[in-house]
C-alpha cells in the first residue's frame, strides 16, 4: 500500500499536524515504510504457532485481603501535625 500526498495531508489534518509542502515527501516515505513493514508481518504464516507466554497467561499470586492498622501507628503518626489517639486530626472543611 502506498500513500499519496493528498492522503498524507488528510492524515496530518486529522492528527492536527501543520505540515509544509517540503515535509510531505519525508512523511510520505516514513508512513509508506511503516505500512510496508505491517504488510510483511501480515504475510507471515503463523498457523500452528503457539502464542508466547506472557503476563496475560500467568496466574496472579494473591494475598489475603486483611484490614490492619499497619502494625506501626507510632511511626506512621510520628510526623503528623495533629493527631487524636491513633488517627490523623484534620481541620473541618464542611459546615
Amino acid at each position: 500500500m502506498s500513500l499519496d500526498p493528498a492522503t498524507i495531508r488528510r492524515i496530518a489534518k486529522l492528527a492536527r499536524l501543520r505540515l509544509t509542502d517540503a515535509e510531505i515527501p519525508r512523511l510520505q516515505g516514513e508512513l509508506n515504510a511503516i505500512l510496508g513493514y505491517v504488510e510483511q508481518l501480515a504475510a507471515v504464516d503463523v498457523t500452528g504457532v503457539e502464542p508466547l507466554s506472557g503476563g496475560a497467561q500467568m496466574a496472579l499470586r494473591l494475598r489475603d485481603d486483611v484490614v490492619t492498622d499497619g502494625a506501626m501507628p507510632e511511626r506512621i503518626l510520628a510526623n503528623a501535625p495533629d493527631r487524636i489517639d491513633n488517627f490523623f486530626a484534620v481541620p473541618k472543611v464542611v459546615e
